[in-house]
């Protein structure tokens, strides 16, 4: 499950109109890719510490490019979501939350639109760890 841009568009319309890359005038955000991690950081940062706790064999990544299949992707969980796992649960590679970085920046205008986007994203990508949906997450306001 992951975040695209038109997923992005619906949460923001009512709020900020975000302008895209095929519009004129578009300007997307240059940032190193050192930034863009420490970014990333800081959304965790602001994840409650009793919810961080919870998260079990996951790692947190950064990459520049979703798949070539899913260009729109701004974050993708892959894994086994908590509430999914049984007894049999164990000896298996931990879960990915991969954050990418050039879809981001493509979507923003600004620092702080990234600053925000990157927050979203961490959160949704989290949240579908422990087995929230999606759609509970787009009416939540985190889609």
């Amino acid at each position: 499950m992951g975040r695209t841009h038109r997923q992005t568009l619906n949460r923001v319309i009512k709020t900020r109109p975000i302008a895209f890359p095929e519009d004129n005038g578009h300007v997307s955000v240059s940032m190193s890719p050192r930034r863009f991690e420490d970014l990333v950081g800081d959304a965790l940062d602001r994840v409650p510490s009793s919810l961080l706790a919870l998260l079990d064999n996951v790692v947190i990544l950064v990459a520049d490019d979703p798949p070539e299949d899913a260009p729109d992707l701004l974050g993708l969980y892959e894994g086994h979501a908590l509430t999914s796992r049984g007894w049999n649960y164990g000896g298996v590679l931990p879960d990915h939350i991969t954050v990418y970085r050039n879809p981001i920046l493509e979507l923003c205008s600004t620092e702080a639109d990234v600053v925000d986007e990157v927050t979203i994203t961490v959160v949704h990508e989290i949240a579908h760890h422990f087995g929230i949906g999606d759609q509970r997450l787009h009416d939540l306001g985190w889609g």
